[in-house]
Formats: C-alpha cells, structure tokens, sequence
C-alpha cells in the first residue's frame, strides 16, 4: 500500500487463530475489510497468513482509527474474535511518517 498521504498510521493487528469456524472467520474478514474500507480517514490494507495472522490497515489519524475501533459491527467481530477466532491477538498503533519501496 502507497499513499502520498503523510504522515498516517498504521494499526498492526498480530494473531495466533484457533481451529474453530474457519468459514465463519473468512466471512467475517471479508465484511470487516469492506466496512473498513467506507470509514473516514481509511487508507488501505495489507494482510499476511501462515502460522502468524497479520493486518495492517492504514488511517488518516488516530481519530479516524478511534471512529473504527468504536463502530459497532467491529466491536461485534472483536468479541466473535476473542471467544470464538483467537488463541491471542496483539495490536499496536504506528505513526508512518516516511515509507519508500522497489519494484524490480
């Protein structure tokens, strides 16, 4: 994900997945990712599975960041998570005030 907005934040949801309701769990992925996507100040997602779950999803500001965290679709998700998903979860909020990459 590239923006030429700067700086923003990125919201670092780390996660060890339990083996219950792995349909249910895509679904519920997917609606999040597109609710997310219509929330003010939403700038992207990057996602990463293998053993360790990895979402990073980007904000224009921690108040948009705050508007997500409190929508109440994903605080239905996070407690589906904690009962139902997640052996763990670790989320950790960032401030991206440079970023560069390469595309060979």
């Amino acid at each position: 994900m590239k923006t030429d907005f700067k700086p923003y934040y990125a919201v670092i949801f780390t996660n060890k997945r339990t083996l219950a309701d792995d349909e249910g769990y895509g679904k519920m992925a997917v609606r999040m990712e597109a609710l997310a996507k219509e929330q003010p100040g939403y700038l992207g997602m990057d996602h990463a599975r293998t053993e360790l779950g990895i979402t990073i999803s980007y904000w224009e500001s921690l108040e948009a960041i705050k508007h997500w965290k409190n929508n109440l679709d994903h605080q239905n998700a996070q407690e589906k998570g904690r009962q139902i998903w997640y052996e763990w979860y670790h989320t950790r909020i960032c401030k991206v005030e440079r970023e560069y990459e390469f595309n060979g």
